[in-house]
């Protein structure tokens, strides 16, 4: 039976291309600094893509156990290393350390905290390398944690065990779509009673020379050599997206719960739409009417008009198709609302993170909530006839805001919409 508590969100964490602490990535993005440059994790000399958005110079043995780190994928590692800080923020372990992997949560019965992760590719990297050892050393060479290092559902798995969370785990693949279907989910499942809290969001970390030849040969992704005019959403010579990689983790917690132990509260989260364009594997609709229906179910489901609404964080990829046909479905469900609204893409930082971009996204939309403050897009020099809501092109905007809104669209014509709303 549904409870419809409220639920609010208590803890961030993040690694991205901007950076790797909440605080240091929010800095970096409201002063437009973006974290795209060119490809270093392998020799792109023979690709036709150049950049991307990388964690350069990441450290996991900073914040979990050196003998554990042998036996994951990168992506789980940036989802374990951004929900330290999360789960640290939130309040919710025990001990005095700022991160401590082994701490168990003690403010909630365990079995009553979950979590829900997304991966939209899990260990793309691990399966490249252990098909490697299959092909030149034989098949007994292949590392016996293969298996468990490369599924997707070993980001969320690896969160529940080292922090000792018994209530529901899983990890929604729902492509670009993946980390607010996340968040989306544990929402529900908070509201409707049946856990307490839930850490939540995405990952993902496909910048190897599989996945770049994969994006690339589709033509997804952009061939530009400089990095300043690559990730360029909503301008008129946008040419592809930038691959990124990265999580995004949050701590939502049922509201009475959060505030009787006096935790922070950053924002509340009021809204969630998810459905399907059931259109085509790759392409959004080209009417926008899956991203539009989408936004009206969060809209709806968050009981506020539309025009209650004053900033979205697009999906915003910097593809020739998709940013129109999301400007499309935000002039059909906002009508003449649309003028007013705050749209930017922070894609044009961190690049694409894939199944990590919803929970990144979902962090920089509190953020512009807390600190009345909208981010920019940056590199955004001329748009299309057409393209004429406002992108906050280049410089961020100090405004009081109420309610933000996030997309996200992923292949498949996965959609997902979240909306939080600024705590009183």
């Amino acid at each position: 039976m549904k409870q419809n508590r409220r639920v609010v969100v208590t803890g961030l964490g993040t690694i991205n291309p901007t950076g790797k602490t909440v605080d240091e990535s929010w800095e970096n993005v409201k002063n437009g600094v973006s974290g795209i440059d060119f490809i270093s994790s392998f020799d792109a000399t023979d690709y036709k893509v150049k950049v991307a958005g990388e964690v350069k110079d990441f450290t996991p043995e900073d914040r979990l156990e050196k003998r554990e780190l042998r036996h994951m994928g990168r992506f789980t590692k940036l989802a374990l290393y951004a929900a330290e800080e999360a789960i640290a923020d939130s309040g919710l372990c025990a001990g005095d350390e700022e991160f401590n992997c082994n701490s168990k949560v003690t403010e909630i019965d365990p079995k009553r905290i979950g979590v829900i992760v997304s991966s939209g590719i899990g260990g793309l990297d691990v399966i490249e390398q252990q098909h490697g050892r299959l092909e030149s050393m034989g098949n007994d060479k292949v590392n016996p944690f293969f298996v468990p290092m490369s599924i997707s559902n070993m980001a969320a798995a690896r969160i529940a065990i080292m922090h000792g969370l018994k209530g529901m785990c899983t990890c929604p693949v729902t492509a670009c779509a993946g980390g607010s279907n996340a968040i989306g989910d544990a929402f529900i499942r908070i509201r409707d009673g049946y856990e307490d809290a839930f850490v939540c969001g995405g990952c993902e970390s496909s910048i190897s020379p599989l996945g770049v030849s994969g994006f690339q040969n589709m033509k997804a992704l952009t061939q530009s050599e400089d990095p300043k005019r690559a990730s360029i959403p909503f301008d008129k010579d946008r040419n592809g997206f930038v691959i990124g990689e990265g999580s995004g983790i949050i701590v939502l917690e049922e509201y009475e719960h959060a505030k009787s132990r006096g935790a922070h509260i950053y924002a509340e989260i009021v809204g969630y739409g998810s459905n399907c364009d059931a259109f085509h594997i790759t392409s959004p609709a080209p009417d926008g009417s899956g991203g539009a229906d989408c936004m009206r179910l969060a809209i709806e489901d968050a009981e506020i008009n539309k025009e209650d609404v004053e900033y979205i964080n697009a999906h915003g990829t910097s593809t020739p198709l998709n940013d129109r046909f999301e400007t499309m479905a935000i002039k059909a469900v906002f009508e003449d609302h649309a003028k007013d609204l705050y749209v930017s893409s922070t894609k044009s930082m961190t690049g694409h993170l894939l199944g990590g971009a919803g929970g990144v996204e979902a962090i920089y939309s509190i953020k512009a909530l807390e600190e009345g403050f909208i981010p920019p897009t940056v590199g955004l020099q001329e748009t299309e006839e057409e393209m004429d809501l406002n992108y906050v092109p280049n410089e961020g905007i100090e405004k009081d805001i109420k309610y933000a809104l996030s997309n996200s669209l992923g292949f498949g014509g996965h959609n997902a919409c979240l909306i939080f709303k600024k705590m009183d």
